[in-house]
């Protein structure tokens, strides 16, 4: 379990984390959402040993953690990924993975002349543990292409993989669907969902696609402004007002909220019955149970927000 007290991370006179404290529940995936400059990013960057805080403290099973360094905490089991995805392009897929464990014999010199046979050993050992975690993630095709010629969604896969392979318990994932198109991020989530109930991973995830995260994290928690606004399931903080409102403004909150209502009775007029979709907990157009009809937080439609190319797998903005 981490738990994250009163923390801090100021820039000059910039608050970016202000006061923020959570909880991330062992076996749980939790959602941390909000608008950009909320202070997402940074939070995990402090959490993971990426910036040290101003103040506060972080604890980890008990055990005060606050300003370890990333490496230290990649050895007590919490990983951290980013973004934009960091592959060794020139390295093959399973090279990417054989690499991740610590401590092996073949990374001292004096082992590499005399250790041959150990390291040999050694090595096909984890190559069989690369393997093995290609194929729970569906990707065993592309184990000897160069990693840096991979799709975004694949490399967000080899994340995935990396991790894997040195067993974590806790691992932030930072907007694990940007740039990757719909049919592969439903693989990712898939592998996340997989992971925490097969193995016991404990995931906190950033993302702005509430679909994802109205699917896939219970409890989601909210940030705007560096600060923790809301906490609960994603149904209740869809329907948030304040949420709602950090996300999109007064005056936008409002104008989607006319534009929503006008369409629920157009619905209506024409007998069609909103919040009722082919799928459990969904609307219509393939929201989440209790998020305005049509809209995204963002104010876009969902089906055209969600409108990834599959064949391209690129977004449109």
């Amino acid at each position: 379990m981490i738990e994250v007290h009163d923390l801090h991370r100021h820039f000059g006179g910039f608050r970016a984390v202000d006061g923020a404290s959570i909880t991330i529940r062992t076996g749980s995936i939790t959602g941390l959402i909000g608008p950009n400059g909320a202070g997402k990013s940074t939070l995990f960057n402090v959490i993971a040993g990426v910036l040290p805080p101003t103040s506060g403290r972080v604890i980890m099973d008990g055990e005060d953690i606050t300003g370890l360094p990333p490496h230290a905490l990649f050895h007590r089991g919490l990983l951290r990924t980013f973004q934009m995805a960091h592959e060794f392009s020139s390295m093959t897929v399973r090279e990417n993975l054989m690499m991740v464990p610590g401590g092996q014999t073949g990374e001292v010199l004096w082992n590499s002349w005399f250790g041959r046979k150990r390291i040999a050993g050694e090595e096909r050992a984890l190559r069989a543990r690369a393997d093995a975690v290609l194929d729970f993630l569906t990707i065993s095709h592309v184990a000897e292409e160069k990693a840096g010629n991979l799709s975004g969604g694949q490399k967000k896969l080899l994340e995935l993989g990396r991790c894997m392979m040195v067993d974590a318990k806790i691992v932030f994932l930072d907007e694990v669907g940007a740039g990757v198109n719909r049919t592969l991020l439903m693989t990712i989530a898939d592998a996340i969902v997989r992971l925490n109930r097969e193995r016991g991973y404990t995931f906190c995830v950033i993302e702005h696609d509430m679909d994802f995260i109205g699917k896939l994290c219970d409890p989601v928690i909210v940030m705007a402004e560096g600060k923790v606004l809301a906490e609960g399931p994603a149904d209740s903080i869809m329907a948030n007002e304040a949420v709602v409102e950090a996300y999109l403004g007064r005056g936008l909150k409002n104008k989607v909220m006319v534009e929503a209502a006008e369409e629920t009775q157009l619905g209506e007029a024409h007998g069609a019955q909103p919040g009722l979709g082919d799928e459990a907990g969904q609307g219509g157009d393939g929201r989440p149970a209790g998020a305005a009809p049509g809209r995204r937080l963002d104010g876009r439609p969902w089906l055209a927000a969600q409108g990834d190319d599959p064949a391209s797998g690129e977004q449109r903005p």
